[in-house]
Parts: C-alpha cells; sequence; structure tokens
C-alpha cells in the first residue's frame, strides 16, 4: 500500500522550527519546500497497485532520501543515520526532531521496486522534466559527450580463485552438482573458499593447479544431469563455463582433446574479472594506467553544465566504447545539435550516426599513423569521388578491390618517394574506411579556425561535470550494470537539481522557472 505525508504538520517539524537556518539554494531547502511538487504521489503509484497492507514510507518523502543518497555518496546505513540525526536531512523529508527513520532495507525495497518498474530513472527523468519546464537549456544547441571510470565495489579476483567460487557457485545454485563434484572433482576441497595449499613460488606445482581445476569444471559440466534450470541456476553454469575458458588454453603440443590445460598467453578481449561481479571490467585510460569497474557515459550542455543524459555500462567489451554510446545519449534531442568530444568518439561509424540523426560532428579526429615515420598517411593519397581508384603521391593510381584494399606492389618498385612510403618489399597496401568520406572530411574540417575555436572554447566545459560526478564517488556501491546505471541516474538527477538551483530555479504560481532568465 503506498504511504502518503500528512497535510499537518507535526509540533517539532524540523522545516517549521528550524527552516530558516537551512543555506538558501541549497537541494535540502528546496526539497524541504518542494519535494511534493517534485515527487507527486501519482508519479510512484505503479509501484503500489494494492490498497491493502501496511503503508510505505511516503513516497515524496522516500524519493528525496534517494536523491540525497545519491548525491553525498552515502551508503544505506550512513542514509539511515543522516536521516535520523541530521536536521538538514529531516527537514527536507518534512520530518519531525523525534521522527525515527525506516531500516536500512527500505531502500533496497525502493530501489528493487523502481528496478523492475517500466520506469526505473523515473526520479531522474522528474528532474530533467523541471529542467525542460525552466527553459534552462532552450537555444543550447551544444553538448558535449564524454566518460570516466568508476572502480568496481569488488574485488579482483585471478583464475585460481574465479574457478574455484564459479565451482562453488553452481554446488549452490544447481540441483544435484553437489553429488557431482564429491564424486567427479578432487582439485581442491570445494567446502573451502580459499586458495589450495601448495607451494606457489613453484611453476610446475602452479600449472598442475590450473589444470586440475579446468578439468574439474568441464567434468562438473559435464556430469550435471539434465534438468530445467531457473535463472539462478543457469547464470552459474554460464558463469562456469566461461571462467573455465576464457583464462586458459591447450598446453603445448595438445590438440585441445585431452583435457590440458595452461595459463593462457593472452588476455581475454572482454575478460570477467570477479565472479561475484560477473560485470565487472578491466579498463585502461592509458597504456599504463589500468582500473576495474564500469564506465559512465554523460551528454552536457556546455554553458549551464545541465547533463542532458547518461548511461553506465560495462568498463570494456560489448557496446561500451565511447564512439558506440555517445550518439545514443543524443537520441532524445528535440532538434539537431552540435555534439563535441575527443576522438575516442570518433569513429566513421558515430560519425554516420550522428549525421543521419542531423546532429552536427566537432568531434577531434582520430590520428593517422604513417607507415614510415614522418612519411605519407592515408590523406596523402588522393580518392576518386566514386572511390573506385586511389591514386599515391607519385601519381601512379591503382583499383580499390571490393573488400575496399588497394595494393600498389610492384608499382613501388623504383619509386624515388619509396621511402617516404613503405618499407614493405611487397609496396604499399591501403585499407579504405566504409566511411571514408566522413573520416577524410572530420580531419580537413579539424584543421579549421572555426572548429579549433568551438571545440576549445565549449568541449573542455564536459570536464567540470565529470568532476562533479566523481567527487567523493569514484566507486560504485552495487553489483552490475543495472543497479548502478540505476545509481548513476540518481546521482546525475542531485547535480541537475544542484545546477538548476545555482541558476536560480524557483516555483511561481506552480510553474517552474529561473529566476535569471
Amino acid at each position: 500500500m503506498q504511504g502518503r505525508a500528512g497535510d499537518q504538520r507535526d509540533l517539532l517539524d524540523v522545516e517549521s522550527v528550524a527552516g530558516h537556518l537551512l543555506k538558501p539554494g541549497s537541494v535540502f531547502a528546496f526539497l524541504a519546500e518542494h519535494r511534493r511538487e517534485l515527487f507527486p504521489d501519482a508519479m510512484f503509484a505503479d509501484l503500489f497497485p494494492s490498497g491493502s497492507g501496511r503503508p510505505s514510507v511516503p513516497v515524496d518523502v522516500m524519493a528525496a532520501v534517494l536523491t540525497l543518497q545519491a548525491l553525498h555518496g552515502f551508503s544505506d546505513s550512513e542514509t539511515v543515520d543522516a536521516v535520523t540525526f541530521d536536521l538538514r536531512w529531516k527537514a527536507a523529508c518534512g520530518l519531525a526532531v523525534t521522527a525515527a527513520a525506516f531500516h536500512p532495507t527500505t531502500l533496497t525495497y525502493w530501489r528493487r521496486r523502481l528496478a523492475a518498474s517500466t520506469s526505473p530513472n523515473r526520479i531522474f527523468e522528474a528532474v530533467k522534466a523541471v529542467v525542460a519546464e525552466t527553459g534552462a537549456l532552450k537555444g543550447k544547441t551544444r553538448r558535449a559527450l564524454d566518460s570516466t571510470i568508476l572502480d568496481d565495489a569488488v574485488a579482483t579476483q585471478d583464475t585460481v580463485i574465479q574457478l574455484i567460487a564459479a565451482i562453488r557457485r553452481v554446488r549452490r545454485d544447481v540441483p544435484g552438482a553437489g553429488e557431482v563434484i564429491a564424486q567427479h572433482c578432487l582439485a581442491h576441497d570445494y567446502d573451502d573458499p580459499g586458495k589450495p595449499a601448495i607451494a606457489w613460488n613453484d611453476a610446475d606445482a602452479r600449472a598442475r593447479l590450473i589444470d586440475d581445476l579446468v578439468g574439474d569444471a568441464h567434468r562438473l559440466l559435464g556430469y550435471l544431469p539434465d534438468q530445467e534450470l531457473g535463472p539462478k541456476g543457469a547464470e552459474a553454469v554460464a558463469l562456469l563455463a566461461l571462467i573455465a575458458g576464457q583464462d586458459v588454453e591447450p598446453v603445448e603440443g595438445s590438440d585441445g582433446t585431452d583435457g590440458r590445460w595452461q595459463i593462457a598467453r593472452k588476455v581475454a578481449p572482454d575478460r570477467v574479472i570477479s565472479v561475484v561481479d560477473p560485470d565487472a571490467r578491466h579498463a585502461h585510460k592509458t597504456v599504463h594506467r589500468r582500473q576495474d569497474g564500469f564506465k559512465a557515459h554523460i551528454a552536457i550542455e556546455p554553458d549551464t553544465g545541465i547533463i542532458t543524459d547518461c548511461e553506465l555500462t560495462k568498463a570494456s567489451g560489448a557496446r561500451s566504447s565511447d564512439a558506440q554510446v555517445g550518439p545514443a545519449l543524443l537520441e532524445g534531442e528535440e532538434s539537431a545539435v552540435q555534439a563535441l568530444a575527443d576522438s575516442a568518439y570518433g569513429s566513421g561509424q558515430a560519425r554516420a550516426d550522428l549525421a543521419a540523426a542531423g546532429h552536427e560532428a566537432v568531434i577531434k579526429p582520430i590520428p593517422l599513423r604513417p607507415a614510415v615515420p614522418g612519411g605519407f598517411t592515408l590523406d596523402d593519397f588522393t580518392i576518386n569521388p566514386d572511390e573506385t581508384a586511389v591514386t599515391c603521391p607519385n601519381g601512379i593510381s591503382r583499383p580499390v578491390s571490393a573488400t575496399r584494399t588497394v595494393n600498389f606492389g610492384r608499382a613501388c618498385d623504383g619509386c624515388p618517394l619509396r621511402a617516404q612510403c613503405t618499407t614493405s618489399p611487397r609496396g604499399r597496401k591501403l585499407g579504405l574506411h566504409p566511411q571514408e568520406k566522413l573520416l577524410r572530411a572530420a580531419r580537413r574540417q579539424a584543421e579549421t579556425p572555426e572548429f579549433q575555436t568551438v571545440y576549445r572554447r565549449h568541449r573542455p566545459m564536459v570536464e567540470r561535470s565529470i568532476a562533479w560526478l566523481v567527487r567523493g564517488n569514484r566507486k560504485v556501491r552495487y553489483r552490475g550494470t543495472g543497479k548502478n546505471d540505476h545509481w548513476l541516474h540518481l546521482r546525475v538527477a542531485g547535480l541537475n537539481l544542484r545546477r538548476l538551483l545555482a541558476l536560480g530555479l524557483t516555483r511561481t504560481n506552480g510553474n517552474w522557472a529561473l529566476a535569471t532568465a
């Protein structure tokens, strides 16, 4: 049953007694006065379809608490303490000085209900509606794109720990797995979650352990009884199969059928780094800097600093790159905008997607690498208008193949420009991108004064919003992309509300407006 706040205030209502002490223009003061207009009861009615049962915490109170929690980066326990002892929080929620807070699990309960609903990010959408009503973005036709890595909430696990944990999870979640492990899996005592006691400084001992653990995983998967598995069991089996294959390869000289395994001399491109949170991933911001976790993507309006959309993905792997996610963040725009971004967003497909949506890409191009240091790049070769032939700097033309490659081959023999073009004894070979025209146009555009002026003035503003986003919140608190994406939207809702207040957000005659507008 949905709970509703009473219209009459308590005798010791904090907002009545000490509301004048709240900092003007703060989120606390705003919620104390306007939380019911921002979060009306009807906005959450679908979460409580039944009119019977014990009433929930009033929806305006819980929405205010969730917003403040994400804005301040508090845990559930810290949030409950704040609601209990911090008068600012009590005032923002319309509570009396003597009011007791709810149990921390209430926050988990609400997050689950929101996540399972048809509108899990409705608090973010409510603040977004306020932005639209104020006209804060009216006439603002630029959006800057960027992303940042957020650390995960679990410890990274090595191959041994992941294999043991995955086998234990199958034993826990799949009927009959315990009997299979007892009979066929002997590499480790799977009642013990820790590492086996071996001579870890002995390379042969480590190799035998890996071989035995992978063998146990394969035997477990092979001997499991045929049965219809529920979601948890199916996920456990799939995870074990993934873990048993991502870090290993057949030993040297094996054909892969004799069951002999070793640690692979490569890294899987979408490697699971923890069975506790299978969505966490390795990410490389630079060659020397690696982080484990998730990637938060945002689009902002540079002048106001308002975040217009956001998404959290895995830190690496399928549909996690900036170029894949960035254009999607502009799908909700009502009109065409200039998209400002660094070269991570400069792929041909991203530019094509933006152009198809009517947006203008002001994106730093991906640098070309010459085959010879200081020599000719792809742009020094002329492509005819219908892309059927390419002419080299020495005036030699060759056709473009069906696979969009150009092979100059023997034409490079005796060429006076060869030393500036290629070191290959077979001559220069080119590969043309499917969006080659777009990429060439982007590189020409980047050299113009207009591009440099707009890019340098407006693109760096997104760094400011990234700094606000991660301040005190570099590490996520939850597991999985779903829960953390929901948190990211709550965090952005709080940040946007704070930005609106800095811009002079007011409530006049039942309408949201900016005092500075």
